[in-house]
């Protein structure tokens, strides 16, 4: 784990997106927010397969399931704040129930945008895009996790969502680092309790696991990058190897990967669990970290809960 080179997920997005433009079917659409999705690259080199359409979201969408329809591999690139919360009709109707090819970039996600404020701090976005039909949701830990998701989505037939950050995150994986959607990665193995993490939360459980072995406590640490399709195989056996199970998440303690992995758990293997996640509330305008400390959401938050959860099995 590097953690001293930092890259953003969304520059991971950005360059990726260079990486596969060989693929001549791929198409990049944006809306007024190319330097911010890192999509500026794409659109200078690739000009004619780049689609500026302006602060017009709900046509952004319409306009890239008609690509898909015709061919072509549409990405859409905006914040997390947009797509889903401005555009869940076109997306529902369109996208998915059409099952189109369509795969969303949405950068910009969780409490981490930081001084953007509670306007533009998607905290609500994997509930949305979780309980859609077809579509996958994939949220990458760093840089190269993205950039593996990436070119991923693009084989993937159908809608995918990738939740992406603009604060840049230490380096937990490298190029040879496994990853495969639908597929969780366990990290670090533990006999006493279970964290499943996602995004910028996979640091801060692995940091956590730290300080637990510190006091004698062996935590298993999943990185559950594709919240769909779950992968109930590896949470339920996890589950029966450690009776407890503490779920991390920048995103509200609803909907999220928390409630995904319950769904699970409560099915096939009945276990303590605790939610390290925004507590039913917005945010505000403030440094990440600071944010992140504010609404518990940390390795001290994710220690707690693990303490708390192996007292209750």
């Amino acid at each position: 784990m590097n953690t001293t080179d930092k890259k953003a997920t969304r520059q991971g997005y950005g360059d990726a997106l260079m990486d596969m433009a060989h693929n001549e079917k791929i198409v990049v659409l944006s809306a007024d927010l190319t330097e911010s999705t890192k999509t500026h690259m794409f659109e200078k080199k690739y000009p004619k397969r780049f689609f500026q359409c302006g602060i017009a979201e709900q046509n952004m969408v319409g306009m890239a399931v008609g690509l898909a329809l015709s061919g072509k591999i549409p990405f859409v690139s905006t914040f997390a704040a947009f797509v889903p919360s401005r555009v869940l009709d076109q997306v529902r109707v369109s996208v998915c129930y059409s099952n189109a090819n369509v795969k969303f970039g949405s950068t910009h996600a969780g409490i981490t945008v930081g001084g953007d404020g509670a306007t533009h701090q998607a905290m609500e976005d994997i509930a949305a895009m979780r309980s859609l039909p077809n579509m996958t949701v994939v949220v990458p830990c760093d840089y190269e996790e993205t950039k593996k998701a990436v070119k991923q989505a693009v084989i993937i037939k159908g809608p995918v969502y990738l939740r992406l950050g603009r604060s840049k995150l230490p380096q937990i994986t490298g190029r040879t680092t496994p990853f495969h959607i639908g597929k969780a990665e366990i990290f670090r193995k533990g006999d006493d309790v279970t964290i499943i993490a996602c995004g910028v939360m996979v640091h801060e459980a692995l940091k956590a696991a730290e300080k637990l072995d510190e006091e004698g406590i062996e935590a298993e640490v999943i990185n559950n990058h594709t919240i769909k399709p779950i992968d109930e195989e590896k949470i339920i056996k996890s589950a029966k190897k450690t009776g407890a199970i503490v779920t991390a998440e920048e995103h509200q303690k609803h909907g999220g990967l928390g409630s995904a992995v319950a769904e699970v758990i409560v099915k096939h293997r009945p276990v303590p669990m605790e939610f390290v996640a925004v507590n039913d509330t917005f945010g505000e305008s403030g440094e990440p970290d600071e944010l992140m400390e504010k609404y518990k959401i940390t390795s001290k938050d994710i220690v707690r809960a693990a303490k708390k959860v192996i007292k209750r099995k």
